[in-house]
C-alpha cells in the first residue's frame, strides 16, 4: 500500500485517507450568540492521541444550554466549538498509539474544548478513552453512546464526592456483575439518553425492580432495556411516590433523577431511603428545609474527559466493544437532522422546547 508521512509525531497513514488543512465548524461566536458555519484548521494529534474524521455526531442538552444560557460557565474560551458525542474513522494517529490503526471505526466521548469538541468535521480524542465500533451497529448509532453511558457509569460507580456517584462496584469488575440482586432502583426519565443506558447498566449490576418514569407511549421501549416497572411521568408527586410503593416495599438505596428538573428533584429525594443516594444530573435544587444528614445527594458530572473520572473512563472503554457488540447495551434510536452540521440549530431548537422523545439527533458533518 501506498503510504505518505503526515507530520512530525505522527505515523503513517495511507494517502487514500487526505488530511485537508481546513475543516467546516459548527461555531459559537460570542457567549449566547447564534451559530455559524466557518472554515477551521484541522489539529494534529499529540502523543497517545488519535485524529479522527467524523461521520457522525449527537445532539445533547447541555448544548442547547450552552448556547442560551452560557450553561455552569462549561466553555471557557470563545469562539467556541462545542458537541461531545462522536463516531468516525480514525486518520491519523499520535506517537505511541497502538491501540488503534489508521481506517479504524470507533467512537468517544468530546470535551468543551475546540480541539476536542465534536460539532466539526475533525476532532482529536486520546486512544485510551475511545472504542472501536463493532459490527452489529452504524456510526449513527454509535454516536449516540460516549455522553449518555458515561453519565450512567459516573453516577452509578464513581467515587461518592462531589461530581461523582453513588460508589457502586462496576459491572466490568470482578463480583460487578449482578451484585446488586434484589435491590431495587428507581429511574426518573427512563426514555431520555442517559436514562436509557443507566436502565440497561442497572440491568446488568442486577438491580431488581428497575422502576422507571416514563411518558406512556414509551412504557414498551423502556422495558426492552430492562426496567421491570413503569410510571407515568404526568402523575403527581404523591400519586409517583404511591406507585412506587405498590411497587416494592424495599428500601430505595438508589435513585438516578435523569431529569433533575427541580419538581423530579424533590419527589426523587423523598423516594430515596435513609441511607440511600440520590444520583442527579444538573446542581441540587432540592430546598434546603427538606435536606436531611442521612440522605446523600450527588451531582454527577458525566464526562469521562475530566481528571476526577478519567481511570473509571479507560475501564469504561476497555469493555465498551464488547457489552455493545454482545448486545448487553443497546444504542439509542436515532434521528438524523439534514444538511450536516447546519441541521444542529434547529434540532438544538427541538431539543430546548422538548420536543424529542425515547431518540436521539444526530448529524453527518461530512455532509455540511
Amino acid at each position: 500500500m501506498d503510504y505518505a508521512w503526515t507530520f512530525p509525531g505522527a505515523l503513517f497513514i495511507p494517502r487514500n485517507m487526505p488530511i485537508p488543512n481546513e475543516q467546516k465548524v459548527l461555531l459559537l461566536k460570542t457567549e449566547r450568540g447564534d451559530f455559524t458555519i466557518e472554515p477551521y484548521g484541522v489539529d494534529k494529534p499529540g502523543p497517545g492521541e488519535v485524529l479522527v474524521r467524523i461521520e457522525s455526531t449527537a445532539l445533547n442538552p447541555v448544548d442547547w444550554k450552552i448556547k442560551a444560557w452560557g450553561y455552569l460557565h462549561t466553555v471557557k474560551e470563545y469562539p467556541a466549538i462545542v458537541g461531545t458525542d462522536a463516531a468516525g474513522v480514525v486518520v491519523a494517529l499520535g506517537e505511541g498509539v497502538t491501540k488503534f490503526a489508521v481506517g479504524d471505526k470507533i467512537f468517544h466521548q468530546g470535551y468543551f474544548a475546540n480541539r476536542l469538541a465534536t460539532f466539526k468535521q475533525y476532532t482529536i480524542i486520546s486512544a485510551e478513552i475511545a472504542a472501536k465500533i463493532p459490527d452489529n451497529i452504524t456510526f449513527d448509532q454509535a454516536a449516540t453512546i460516549p455522553l449518555g453511558i458515561a453519565t450512567g457509569v459516573t453516577g452509578l460507580y464513581a467515587q461518592a464526592r462531589e461530581g461523582g456517584g453513588a460508589e457502586l462496584t462496576p459491572l466490568w469488575k470482578p463480583g460487578g456483575r449482578g451484585k446488586y440482586a434484589g435491590q431495587p432502583i428507581v429511574i426518573f426519565g427512563g426514555s431520555s439518553s442517559v436514562g436509557q443506558y443507566t436502565i440497561q447498566l442497572a440491568r446488568l449490576s442486577g438491580f431488581s425492580p428497575i422502576i422507571t418514569t416514563v411518558s406512556p407511549h414509551n412504557n414498551d421501549f423502556v422495558k426492552t432495556l430492562g426496567a421491570t416497572h413503569t410510571i407515568d411521568r404526568r402523575l403527581s408527586s404523591s400519586e409517583i411516590i404511591a406507585e412506587v410503593k405498590k411497587i416494592t416495599s424495599e428500601p430505595i438505596k438508589i435513585v438516578y433523577d435523569a431529569i433533575s428538573l427541580g419538581s423530579t428533584q424533590e419527589i426523587a429525594y423523598e423516594i430515596t431511603a435513609s441511607g440511600g443516594t440520590l444520583v442527579l444530573t444538573l446542581p441540587s435544587e432540592v430546598p434546603d428545609e427538606k435536606l436531611t444528614p442521612y440522605k446523600k445527594i450527588v451531582f454527577t458530572l458525566g464526562s469521562v474527559q475530566v481528571p476526577e473520572h478519567r481511570a473509571l473512563g479507560i475501564e469504561l472503554y476497555q469493555n465498551l466493544t464488547q457489552l455493545v457488540a454482545s448486545g448487553e447495551i443497546k444504542p439509542n434510536p436515532v434521528e438524523i437532522l439534514p444538511d450536516g452540521l447546519a441541521g444542529i440549530p434547529d434540532g438544538l431548537e427541538r431539543m430546548k422546547k422538548d420536543l424529542i422523545s425515547g431518540k436521539k439527533l444526530v448529524a453527518h458533518p461530512q455532509e455540511t
